[in-house]
């Protein structure tokens, strides 16, 4: 058989699979979404777990006298991590360890990735500040014999200090460790961190949620045609094209 009545017979059979979907109208689905109740306790409970993950004290603060719903961690301990998240974002890495060492020495004693991470941002900032001696000098002394431990951290160290190979770090095959998101990439593995030590989900469950919503729509797409939601920030519902 020719490649052309291949293609042919193929595109028949996407065209029969397509005229067999179930087609769902607007009615029946708003009738199927109304059907399924949940209860407005579990929405604020999903509403305060993303506000206290994310670091929101001043709004969980707010939603817990408004709703009545519990936060299941002291609401301090928020402020405390958001500072220590906020000098890594601000390149105050130093600062940022300390502080972790008193919420919790056990985090960066238990954690040597995120330890080697943290050194690597102190390393980074040297470089981004001109300071090129200090930073050979601090490399060798602190970060080197953890890179003689673990190869990955090698790695790391060896493309970290490429940067001071290059004048101008805009074209710098490794450029971007110089980038606000390497701080922000630190910042979220600090933050992470200290949620689990204080055996709290490092990530909010409402993302999760949504993912699970746009696997479960692309799941039903090959079964049916029905007014499905594109836009998770208004969460329309939009007819689908037959």
């Amino acid at each position: 058989m020719s490649l052309f009545w291949i293609v042919i017979r193929r595109l028949a059979e996407i065209e029969a699979m397509a005229m067999s979907k179930k087609v769902i109208t607007r009615e029946e689905w708003e009738k199927k979404l109304n059907d399924v109740k949940i209860r407005k306790e579990d929405m604020n409970k999903l509403v305060m777990n993303f506000l206290v993950t994310e670091g929101y004290v001043d709004a969980a603060e707010k939603f817990r006298m408004e709703s009545g719903t519990e936060p299941d961690i002291d609401l301090a301990t928020i402020t405390d991590r958001m500072a220590v998240k906020k000098a890594v974002q601000c390149g105050n890495v130093e600062d940022a360890i300390e502080k972790v060492n008193d919420l919790n020495p056990e985090i960066l004693d238990t954690n040597p990735q995120l330890f080697f991470h943290l050194q690597q941002q102190r390393l980074i900032e040297l470089i981004r500040n001109g300071k090129v001696e200090e930073a050979l000098e601090f490399a060798q002394e602190e970060l080197a014999p953890r890179g003689e431990e673990n190869q990955s951290f090698l790695e790391e160290l060896e493309r970290t200090v490429a940067l001071l190979a290059f004048e101008d770090v805009s074209n710098c095959p490794v450029g971007d460790l110089l980038d606000i998101s390497q701080r922000l990439k630190t910042a979220s593995e600090v933050n992470a961190a200290i949620l689990t030590s204080q055996s709290h989900e490092k990530d909010p469950k409402l993302p999760s949620l949504l993912k699970m919503l746009l696997w479960a729509q692309n799941q039903l797409d090959e079964k049916a045609a029905y007014p499905r939601i594109n836009d998770l920030a208004t969460a329309t519902l939009e007819d689908s094209a037959i």
